[in-house]
């Protein structure tokens, strides 16, 4: 079921999967293994792969000092979660290909990331790297058995939730929220300097906690970023889509990968900002990553694909670049293709820093260049549906198309619910990923959990199928069951899931939200739709134990701040029985987290008579209100002006 995997089956390399089987190879040879780790969309794993593991010497040598395990992160999160924190521990930095070297115990006593083929700016070759492992290993396995055990002992003790049991505050929301004010880049948008990701979890919550507090700060850090990300080479300009982040500061030159994860997080990113203010552009992006998800990741199942390559024909970009003479003087100046170019060999990324003077000119030269581009060899698809990205595709587009009136983006949300509950969901638990219809072995982790749920939890509220709302409590009921770490957080495997050197437990944000903040988030939504205490006081609770993360670094945490936002408002129940206007009002609602179901089999729909809306709040009701000025002011709707 992994592309990536399979990239690497006619390599000299005489890579193992992970499995029991190869850490006994290991032992009755008694060598050391090489764990490499990556994804098929990376571009520097291709680049290692080429210029390494492609190599019949190194192969050869590999082949006679190591036990070669290949892994694809995006199927074992939970080998790549526990390897990145030695790597990191080890080096001060992470990213892929990670490359470690393990004892037959499976404990990591050297870590790196990317080796070149010979030395070069202070990087030993990897050939010279595996010949010194080799040689240690050799000459000092004891003394490196030892390390590596104190390796994972260190971990271990840094393992647990940062604060312990404490309550998230609306004081440490708000707190959170100036110190994003004070990291936020003004000019051109995001945090920090380059390389620049999107921030789509800390948008999630300033865009709630303006709409809270009415905080006008929140929502400029929000349209400053998002329109600088939409206007520059992050987004595609021809077909839609983000690329993974930016290689500068300014948005201009992406790293050129697509990923399912930032395209559903951010359609529905664009799609609140939309809802807040009204922006034309924020309605555009959030409609066209929509379709570029639709267009170029669904499957033939009906689940989404994990990635786009950065590459084609070997070279990162490629299929994205322009020169003046490809693209005419017109489309030069709309999208500032220059003779310079902003990227490599005087190509340029194509960006839109304006709106287009004539819409009708902007469309068929835009039209035109996506012709022209549809001629060139397409990057490479990584076709493997990752449980918990499909559940935030899922998400999306079902909010998405109930927004912008769009059935064909809620149809797309139901098929990819239906492949995740047919198909993933095997005795009750989940598994991680399939492809070609085919479901793989590995378990679902946390956020798989988290992720689906919260995709049900919506796709409930927009179509009022109960079937979604009982599925998700299932898996949200599973998640506490089997994830729960006693003290009111949560580890990122199951009880029963294969055991590593060490049970990894990270509550922080990465690319996609943690596991954690995923669970407690759905937890809050089924909580509100079904008015159950338990599953209300277990998100506080796994809140709680990251409220000082949220308060101290809220970058990294900012889908646990989002929850918690939601929380704070609440979140508001509204139920609308019979009154499409009053609907449309409800589904406008900027309230944090509101929960907002219009028709179909729902307990926030039991016994309403026709006609109103009723505005709720722990199952407490006011007085329902036929009134759609009125609804719009109780729900914060109004500040769509």
């Amino acid at each position: 079921t992994s592309p990536y995997l399979l990239q690497h089956k006619d390599n000299p390399v005489d890579w193992w999967p992970w499995c029991p089987e190869a850490f006994d190879e290991a032992r009755r040879l008694n060598r050391p293994v090489l764990l490499s780790v990556g994804y098929a969309a990376c571009h520097w794993c291709h680049v290692m792969a080429h210029e390494s593991f492609e190599d019949d010497a190194v192969a050869r040598f590999v082949n006679e000092h190591f036990v070669a395990i290949k892994v694809d992160r995006e199927e074992r999160p939970d080998v790549d979660a526990v390897y990145m924190e030695a790597t990191q521990a080890m080096t001060g930095h992470g990213g892929w290909p990670m490359t470690c070297f393990l004892t037959p115990d499976a404990e990591p006593f050297f870590c790196g990331t990317y080796f070149p083929p010979s030395d070069r700016q202070g990087m030993p070759s990897f050939l010279r790297v595996c010949a010194s492992v080799a040689d240690a290993w050799t000459r000092r396995p004891d003394e490196l058995r030892t390390a590596a055990a104190d390796v994972v002992r260190q971990l271990s003790a840094r393992s647990g939730t940062p604060g312990g049991e404490a309550t998230l505050t609306v004081a440490m929301l708000d707190a959170a929220a100036v110190e994003l004010g004070k990291e936020h880049d003004d000019e051109w948008g995001g945090f920090g300097g380059a390389p620049k990701f999107p921030p789509s979890m800390v948008l999630e919550f300033l865009l709630r906690h303006w709409a809270r507090t009415a905080d006008q700060r929140s929502l400029d850090m929000v349209a400053t970023t998002c329109e600088r990300m939409a206007r520059g080479g992050l987004y595609d300009q021809l077909a839609g889509g983000f690329a993974r982040y930016s290689t500068d500061a300014h948005w201009v030159v992406p790293h050129f990968e697509k990923m399912l994860y930032d395209n559903a997080l951010l359609a529905r990113v664009y799609a609140h900002w939309w809802r807040a203010t009204a922006s034309p552009l924020a309605r555009r992006v959030a409609i066209e990553t929509c379709e570029w998800m639709l267009t170029e990741l669904r499957t033939e199942q009906g689940g989404f694909a994990s990635a786009l390559d950065a590459d084609s024909e070997g070279v990162e970009g490629k299929f994205y670049v322009f020169t003046p003479a490809e693209v005419g003087p017109v489309a030069a100046q709309l999208f500032h293709v220059t003779a310079d170019g902003t990227f490599e060999h005087g190509r340029s990324v194509l960006q839109l820093l304006d709106d287009p003077p004539d819409e009708q000119e902007y469309a068929a030269e835009r039209a035109r260049l996506l012709e022209l581009r549809s001629q060139r060899v397409r990057p490479g698809r990584d076709d493997k549906v990752v449980a918990a990205w499909n559940g935030l595709a899922v998400a999306a587009l079902a909010e998405c198309g109930v927004l912008f009136d769009r059935s064909d983006f809620v149809d797309a949300a139901t098929s990819c619910a239906e492949l995740l509950t047919d198909l993933h969901l095997v005795d009750g638990r989940l598994r991680r990923v399939s492809r070609d219809g085919v479901v793989g072995a590995p378990a679902g982790v946390l956020e798989d959990y988290g992720d689906v749920a919260e995709g049900l939890l919506t796709l409930h509220q927009i179509t009022g199928v109960r079937r979604w709302l009982d599925l998700s409590g299932q898996l949200l009921d599973t998640a506490v069951e089997r994830f729960a770490d006693g003290a009111g957080g949560f580890f990122d495997t199951a009880d029963d899931a294969e055991q590593l050197v060490r049970r990894p437990q990270d509550p922080t944000d990465n690319a996609t939200p943690s596991g954690l903040a995923a669970v407690a988030a759905a937890l809050t939504s089924y909580a509100a739709l079904t008015g159950s205490p338990r599953h209300r006081e277990t998100a506080d609770r796994a809140l709680g134990t990251v409220a000082a993360l949220v308060e101290r670094f809220p970058r990294y945490a900012g889908w646990a701040a989002a929850a918690g936002e939601a929380q704070a408002a609440g979140p508001l129940e509204v139920a609308v029985v019979g009154a499409p206007e009053l609907a449309r009002v409800a589904r406008l609602a900027t309230s944090p987290g509101a929960v907002v179901v219009t028709g179909g089999d729902s307990p926030l729909l039991a016994d309403r008579p026709a006609g109103a809306a009723y505005v709720c709040q722990g199952f407490v009701c006011d007085a329902p209100t036929v009134d759609p000025a009125a609804l719009a002011q109780r729900l914060g709707a109004h500040r769509r002006d």
